[in-house]
């Protein structure tokens, strides 16, 4: 306990020592727990609610029990790609306090240590806007409900302190790999194995297996009630196989197409990217796996969206409701853009991330010649080249998802061309947020790093 309030004393001391590039990590990571914050607490005092009850809001989604669960568990997956932007500004983070992190290792500080007093901080500033968020669904809740429940309360509060105590640990979890040392190099991030993702899918794969063995065995014995009751475990290994499944395809491709181009090309930056994808394909295969999610929901939500708009229009006892099919409709746009956005800001602080972990080599080639711009080409590139097959598959399967929805409920009376633009503009918006790390590029890597190492 005396360690873990040393420790804190000293993350607290690095904080207030921050200057303004760190203060941008620190604004970053307390925006990612405000986010994380309101969906908590939105899904927290949803769930306080039981059966029927009157919201007066979102045009009668949230009043039954069977829709309120769909907006709950959709708010709690929301709360994932947030977790893990936290975890991304934790190594950004780490970067500007390099050569404090060595000083306390030189002091005698563990790198355990020196990773502990790291998430401490990203702990600190998620309190921060973990605190601010409260404060305006507090002040929300007392306007809009007068007689909220003490289960309401008890969940409001629970996760104002879940937040910090989940914002470290997911710092943990990416730090685990990071090594601080008091001399040389002083932040070092050993290449992933890909090992973690395909334990996870196979894990999901074992989940979908036993849970049709026990769907069968139910419907055999004339018991479809037991059958219907795998659906949460059907639910959790496909997310699971789904997820991992994404980030294995990101991580071969990555890999995939570093060997073909390095081997090659006679392009300076892009043999540069190849080499980087070939030695490191993991690097950013969550982040990539995360895009390759949004393509596929994009791409079949317009198909869905259309074609359920025209079943309503077309049925009269339908239409009578239209608000509350739209108010649905829209609150799945507003949590697919959430989360894209929140993926996107993940992948720009992830290329940030990947800039200053390689400052001193990158350093090394500014220092032997190589033209900033060639540096900036490479860097967009480590994200062109695995994303486009990618995000191709990705869409193309989403796509599938819209016609055959759309053909199912319409005969394709509606044909959903929109889906077709969705990889488009996914594969844009990814480009594009990898570019907003290129003004780093020349104030980052200077040859003056190589007197650090």
């Amino acid at each position: 306990m005396r360690a873990l309030v040393s420790d804190l004393r000293l993350a607290l001391l690095l904080v207030r020592g921050s200057d303004r590039r760190e203060w941008w990590r620190v604004a970053l990571t307390g925006l990612g727990a405000a986010l994380a914050t309101g969906l908590g607490m939105a899904a927290g005092v949803l769930t306080s609610l039981e059966g029927h009850y009157r919201v007066g809001m979102a045009d009668g989604l949230l009043d039954n029990a069977g829709e309120r669960s769909g907006v709950i568990v959709t708010l709690l997956f929301l709360l994932v790609p947030v977790l893990g932007f936290l975890g991304q500004c934790t190594r950004v983070g780490a970067v500007h306090r390099d050569r404090r992190l060595a000083g306390l290792r030189l002091a005698g500080a563990s790198a355990g240590q020196v990773r502990r007093i790291a998430a401490l901080e990203t702990g600190l500033a998620c309190l921060a806007g973990s605190l601010i968020t409260t404060v305006v669904f507090v002040a929300f809740l007392l306007i809009t409900w007068q007689n909220a429940t003490v289960l309401a309360w008890f969940a409001v509060a629970l996760v104002a302190l879940g937040v910090p105590v989940l914002g470290a640990a997911a710092s943990v979890l990416a730090l685990r790999r990071v090594v601080a040392s008091p001399l040389g190099w002083v932040r070092r991030v050993k290449p992933g194995t890909g090992r973690g993702p395909g334990w996870v899918f196979l894990g999901g794969v074992a989940l979908l297996v036993v849970a049709a063995l026990l769907a069968v065995a139910g419907t055999t014995r004339n018991m479809p009630d037991r059958a219907a009751g795998q659906a949460p475990l059907i639910v959790c290994g496909a997310l699971l196989a789904v997820g991992a499944g994404a980030v294995l395809l990101s991580g071969l491709v990555a890999k995939l197409t570093g060997r073909l181009l390095a081997a090659r090309t006679g392009d300076p930056a892009v043999l540069i990217a190849a080499e980087r994808l070939r030695d490191d394909p993991w690097a950013a295969a969550r982040t990539h796996a995360a895009v390759i999610m949004g393509a596929v929901v994009g791409s079949g939500y317009i198909g869905v969206r259309q074609a359920l708009l025209a079943q309503v229009e077309g049925h009269d006892y339908l239409a009578e409701r239209d608000d509350f099919y739209i108010a649905g409709l829209n609150f799945t746009a507003a949590a697919i853009i959430l989360g894209f956005a929140v993926t996107l800001f993940g992948l720009a602080v992830g290329t940030a991330e990947s800039l200053a972990t390689r400052r001193r080599g990158l350093a090394a080639q500014v220092a032997a010649g190589v033209p900033y711009e060639v540096l900036g080409r490479a860097l967009l590139l480590e994200t062109a080249l695995p994303l486009a097959p990618a995000v191709l598959v990705g869409g193309a399967g989403g796509t599938a998802i819209a016609f055959v929805y759309a053909m199912g409920m319409s005969d394709l009376t509606v044909t959903p061309f929109g889906a077709l633009l969705v990889p488009v503009a996914v594969y844009a918006a990814c480009i594009l947020a990898a570019a907003t790390s290129l003004p780093l590029l020349r104030r980052t890597v200077r040859p003056t790093e190589l007197r650090y190492t």
